[in-house]
């Protein structure tokens, strides 16, 4: 098999030209009209977008706040008794807010979820109506 970018020769099943490393697992499928379809695409491609649109749940609401608290504490803490920390210890704070803010984001759409669906059932939810834990 040639590679498509370089001409290079590679063998039969090979993933990346090995002249110039371009990408060419899906040329024999190319060739005989055969392409996957969106169905078929691996799970690496999907994992980044999964884990945003993941429902929130109150273990991951708790653990980003906790995650915010340690950060502060650690940013405090470098401030007072590493060297040098009192130039760079603020910079700790981003992602102790960005932690915060997301563990608070979470708990706020979680009692508001659960606000709507006791409101749905008329004030009175049956027990097994509490959402899953994702």
């Amino acid at each position: 098999m040639f590679c498509p970018k370089c001409a290079a020769q590679n063998i039969d099943g090979a993933s990346f030209c090995r002249a110039c490393g371009a990408n060419i697992s899906l040329v024999p499928q190319a060739l005989t009209g055969q392409l996957p379809t969106a169905e078929q695409r691996q799970w690496s491609d999907y994992s980044s977008r999964r884990r945003r649109n993941r429902e929130p749940s109150i273990e991951e609401a708790i653990r980003s706040i906790i995650m915010g608290v340690a950060f502060t504490i650690v940013s405090i803490l470098v401030s007072r008794y590493a060297p040098g920390g009192s130039v760079w210890w603020f910079w700790l704070l981003i992602p102790a807010f960005g932690s915060l803010g997301s563990g608070i984001a979470q708990y706020i759409h979680l009692k508001k979820m659960e606000k709507s669906q006791h409101l749905q059932y008329g004030g009175t939810m049956p027990q097994n109506s509490m959402p899953p834990p994702a």
